[in-house]
């Protein structure tokens, strides 16, 4: 027939046409597949490259929402329980959303599936899996779901969780065998990221050990020291405070001398019991101690309030029990911060131990000084006793015969004013020998030692040195008790011209002559108002009655008050 085609030539064609059509579908899905491996291989040479762990795990969200073409994507990190999420970073979220939403996930529905069975999960439809049991309020609607497990060194560090596939499609075996080895690399870039991360803590923790004993090396006191110690633990480990306790002469009882941060001032001068507390519990047991949320803590008074808006706390001791604990610190982050995990809390002990022992080693170059400087000063003593001494003694026995054979009586009674004079002076040598052998006398147990101690504890209050003057055999001839008293008296002296007397100078002076002992402390203040409180002042009167002596307060000639102590002592 005219015009029609021989359908022994169409068949072939429709063929080649078919042919041809699937070549160019293999061509499309090999150059998908090529692009495909592109993108994956440029997602993880992008993640390898981060080393801020942060940042890394946002790298990771963001190509695993890429490379599946997912609207959302999240990366869960487990926490140290193994059972909820202490991290969520999230991508396809505004802030807005995620403030309306509320609190991040813990773990729980499918989610918790995945940490409890970490192994790939990929749904069509998130409702349909046996542990959904829906989303927040406000939580926009997701559908299909793909998740990984990312290990780190054979541990599940966490999950990537990604929903709704762009498209309305579902998630394949190719989008789970892209992102299974994307968590891969991941885990490597984790892992290379948490190594990087704890060199640089552990290089500042040394830097700051370094510093602590720079300083104790040059001269620092421990009050600086141990300032710096507080000051260097709450910038390292984020916390919003930091404070440092050391052991009282009591025992069963700790001090807070140094806080800083948050509501420092309501933990300096605090006075804790050894037992059921932190910090307490940290230095008996010579180990750390942590707490969750150290605003309700049990073992924290909640008197004064000093932990508002704080959360997780660690105490750990200065030093170790093999060489003797020398006190506690205690740091504490806000509330919602991470708990301190055993790693960070290992780094603050190791600080802290060395911390110690820099303190050690100060301490005994200060004792070395010490000796060199009492050994300085016993020469000088001996050297004023062998022959300052015994030469002004020789001069006035030499005057005082002299005196019998002189005639004239305003040159005789001149000779026995120069024999007086001498006996004072000798005095004031021998007062100045027992100075010098006991001055440095911190470390001694004497009352001239403990009085000494006592004024120059009291200096940082008052804000100068009192001065020190005492006389007489006072080691020897004032017993234990009467002593006991003495630096009670100074000690509530001094407070009480720190507290009320505003002054600029204040001086001590301790003296005896065998039969009683006086005790006088003098200051340049306002005085003592007629209406002022006297329950001080009755304390020390109460305490010189008991001892069958007298307190007395007077005025001075150039203002300020002179509070004079003195009792008798018993007789040998």
């Amino acid at each position: 027939m005219a015009g029609s085609e021989d359908p022994r030539v169409r068949l072939p064609q429709l063929r080649l046409d078919e042919l041809l059509e699937e070549l160019q579908a293999r061509i499309d899905a090999a150059r998908g597949t090529r692009d495909r491996v592109h993108s994956l291989l440029e997602a993880v040479l992008s993640v390898g490259r981060e080393l801020d762990l942060e940042q890394a795990l946002r790298s990771i969200v963001e190509a695993a929402a890429v490379l599946v073409d997912a609207e959302y994507a999240a990366l869960g990190v487990i926490g140290p329980d193994g059972r909820t999420l202490s991290g969520f970073h999230t991508v396809g979220m505004s802030a807005e959303q995620i403030a309306r939403i509320g609190a991040y996930p813990e773990g729980h529905g499918i989610l918790g599936e995945l940490i409890r069975h970490p192994e790939s999960l990929r749904l069509s439809k998130i409702s349909q899996h046996p542990a959904s049991y829906g989303f927040p309020d406000k939580h926009p609607p997701m559908n299909s779901f793909l998740g990984v497990p990312i290990r780190v060194r054979d541990q599940v560090f966490g999950n990537l969780y990604l929903t709704e596939k762009r498209g309305g499609l579902e998630f394949d075996e190719e989008d789970e065998s892209v992102l299974s080895t994307l968590a891969v690399a991941a885990g490597v870039a984790i892992d290379n990221a948490r190594l990087y991360e704890d060199s640089r803590l552990r290089e500042r923790w040394l830097l700051a050990n370094a510093e602590i004993g720079h300083r104790l090396m040059s001269g620092s006191d421990r009050a600086q020291a141990l300032d710096l110690i507080a000051e260097r633990a709450r910038e390292i480990t984020g916390s919003a405070l930091a404070a440092v306790a050391m052991p009282m002469e009591d025992p069963g009882s700790l001090t807070v001398e140094i806080a800083v941060g948050a509501q420092a001032q309501a933990h300096r001068g605090l006075v804790l019991p050894m037992h059921d507390t932190l910090m307490g519990l940290a230095f008996s047991a010579a180990a750390p101690v942590t707490s969750e949320d150290v605003g309700h803590d049990e073992r924290v008074s909640p008197e004064p309030p000093r932990f508002g808006g704080l959360g997780p706390a660690v105490a750990v001791p200065i030093g170790t029990g093999e060489g003797g604990v020398r006190g506690v610190v205690l740091v504490a982050r806000e509330a919602g911060r991470p708990a301190f995990l055993e790693k960070e809390t290992e780094m603050l002990q190791s600080f802290a131990a060395q911390a110690a022992i820099a303190m050690e080693l100060a301490e005994r170059r200060q004792d070395a000084q010490q000796i060199a400087l009492l050994e300085d000063r016993d020469r000088i003593a001996r050297d004023l006793h062998d022959l300052a001494i015994q030469r002004l003694f020789a001069t006035g026995m030499t005057l005082q015969s002299a005196g019998r054979f002189i005639e004239h009586p305003e040159a005789a009674e001149r000779v026995m004013r120069a024999v007086d004079d001498l006996d004072e002076t000798i005095k004031i040598i021998r007062s100045t020998i027992f100075g010098l052998r006991t001055r440095a006398g911190a470390t001694g147990s004497g009352l001239r030692a403990r009085v000494v101690r006592t004024a120059g504890e009291a200096a940082p209050v008052l804000g100068f040195a009192p001065s020190v003057r005492m006389e007489g055999l006072i080691d020897t001839d004032v017993p234990p008790d009467v002593a006991d008293h003495v630096v009670a008296v100074l000690s509530e002296a001094l407070t009480n011209v720190a507290r009320h007397a505003h002054a600029g100078r204040a001086q001590v002076a301790l003296t005896t002559d065998g039969h009683e002992v006086c005790l006088t402390v003098s200051d340049d203040g306002v005085g003592i108002p007629p209406g002022g409180r006297r329950s001080g002042l009755r304390n020390l009167a109460e305490r010189a009655e008991r001892l069958g002596g007298r307190l007395t307060v007077a005025g001075s000639a150039g203002g300020g008050a002179t509070l004079r102590w003195r009792v008798p002592l018993p007789a040998e």
